[in-house]
C-alpha cells in the first residue's frame, strides 16, 4: 500500500507569522462589521500553498491553548518576554479556528502543552507508516525530523520552504536532529526566553555538541575543557540542566487523531460560505 501523506501544521506560527506580514503597513483588513482578519486571511494564503506543494493526503493543525504550560511552572521566565498579543489579533485566534473547521480538518490542542507537543506525538505516532510533513517557522520543531518525518520551515514570503529530513539534515546543521535539544540547553533560547549557560553562545555549544554528542558527555569530560568553558558550565549547572528539559519536545502527550478523521476533503460551498462571510474574496479562487 502506498504510504500516506500526513501535513501536520503549526497553527499558531502560521497565524502569528500571517498577521505580522501583513499589520506592519497598518493593513488590518476588516469586515464590514469591523472584525480585523488580516492573519486569518494570510494563514490561508500560507496554509493553501502548502496543501498545493506538500500534496498530503491528510491534514492536521495543532495550537497552543493559552500561554499557562508545564514548561511556565518549571521555569517562570520561559517566553515572559513576550508582550500581550496585538488587540486586532485577540479576535483572530477563534476566528481562525472556525475557518480551519470549515475546511473539516482536526484542530488539536491540549490544556498545559504547547502545540510543539502535540505535533511531536502526533508525528511519532504516524510516522511508521505515514510520511508525515511538520509546517512551521519554528527552528525549534527540527528536532523531531527523523525516518518518515520531514520539517519544512517556511522562509520569507509565501512558497519558500526549507526543507529538513533525515537524509539531509547532518549536512545543513552539523549535529543529528536530537543533538539539537542538548545544543538549545547550552546556548538557551532568546526567543523562548531560556539563557542555557550565560556565555556560551551558537558557535561555542555547536562546536561543545560535535565534539562531545551530548551534554551528559560533556559533563563527564568537564575537566579536559577550556577554563573559561568549565567556570561558566560550573556557574550554570541547574541552568543548564533545566534549559535542556524546557528545550525538549514532548513526544507523548495525551493526544489523539484517527487519522481518517484527518483525510483532506472539503465541501467547497461550507468554505466557500465562510470566506464569503469573511469577505476573503480573492481567496475563494485558491479553492
Amino acid at each position: 500500500m502506498d504510504r500516506q501523506k500526513v501535513l501536520l501544521v503549526d497553527g499558531m506560527a502560521l497565524l502569528f507569522r500571517g498577521f505580522f506580514a501583513t499589520a506592519f503597513r497598518g493593513n488590518f483588513m476588516m469586515t464590514n462589521r469591523g472584525l480585523p482578519t488580516n492573519g486569518v486571511y494570510q494563514f490561508m494564503r500560507y496554509f493553501l500553498d502548502a496543501v498545493n506543494t506538500f500534496h498530503p493526503t491528510h491534514v492536521i493543525c495543532c495550537w497552543d491553548m493559552g500561554s499557562k504550560t508545564f514548561r511556565t511552572e518549571m521555569y517562570e521566565g520561559y517566553k515572559a518576554n513576550r508582550g500581550e498579543p496585538p488587540v486586532e489579533l485577540v479576535p483572530q485566534f477563534d476566528l481562525v479556528k472556525e475557518v480551519t473547521e470549515s475546511f473539516n480538518m482536526p484542530n488539536i490542542g491540549i490544556e498545559n502543552f504547547e502545540a510543539d507537543d502535540c505535533i511531536g506525538t502526533l508525528a511519532k505516532a504516524y510516522q511508521k507508516e505515514n510520511d508525515v510533513v511538520i509546517l512551521t517557522g519554528d527552528q525549534d520543531i527540527l528536532q523531531l525530523v527523523d525516518e518518515g518525518i520531514e520539517v519544512a520551515i517556511m522562509k520569507k514570503g509565501i512558497g519558500n520552504y526549507e526543507r529538513f529530513n533525515a537524509s539531509n539534515f547532518y549536512e545543513k546543521k552539523g549535529i543529528t536532529p536530537k543533538q539539537i535539544i542538548d545544543l538549545k540547553g547550552l546556548m538557551g533560547d532568546t526567543s523562548d526566553n531560556y539563557p542555557g549557560v550565560k556565555g556560551i553562545g551558537e558557535k561555542t555549544a555547536l562546536k561543545l555538541i560535535q565534539e562531545y554528542e551530548t551534554i551528559d558527555q560533556l559533563l563527564e569530560n568537564l575537566e579536559q575543557l577550556p577554563k573559561g568553558v568549565q567556570t561558566k558550565i560550573k556557574a550554570n549547572m541547574d541552568m543548564l540542566q533545566l534549559s535542556r528539559q524546557l528545550a525538549e519536545i514532548k513526544c507523548d502527550v495525551p493526544v489523539h487523531c484517527e487519522l481518517p478523521q484527518a483525510i483532506w476533503q472539503y465541501d467547497k460551498n461550507k468554505v466557500g460560505e465562510k470566506f464569503t462571510e469573511l469577505e476573503f474574496r480573492n481567496l475563494a479562487k485558491l479553492l
